[in-house]
């Protein structure tokens, strides 16, 4: 029995140290991840236990901001001042033949 417990506390400390090393955000759940590291490690169980409840709570305000997919053309901003400069240059040349 002593054996199951001690290769479920590996498996959890493993798991939760793995997770916080690859997490995208380099300061996951407000904290540092060196801070992460060392909390999973000093205090195993309180640790990791508290890095799981934190990722399961918030699932998706975890996430980084900063990743967004492509942008419909009609989304991107780049694009629409693109195509008012068109059709600026269209109405110009167009009054230029009259």
């Amino acid at each position: 029995m002593r054996i199951i417990l001690f290769l479920a506390y590996i498996a959890l400390v493993v798991y939760c140290l793995a997770d916080a090393i690859q997490h995208p955000d380099p300061e996951p759940h407000r904290l540092p991840r060196w801070a992460w590291i060392v909390i999973i490690l000093m205090f195993p169980y309180i640790g990791a236990g508290t890095w799981l409840a934190l990722k399961f709570v918030n699932a998706g305000a975890s996430q980084p901001r900063t990743q967004q997919g492509a942008l419909a053309p009609d989304d991107d901003p780049e694009y629409l001042v693109w195509l008012r400069e068109q059709e600026r240059r269209r109405r110009l040349e167009g009054d230029a033949e009259r």
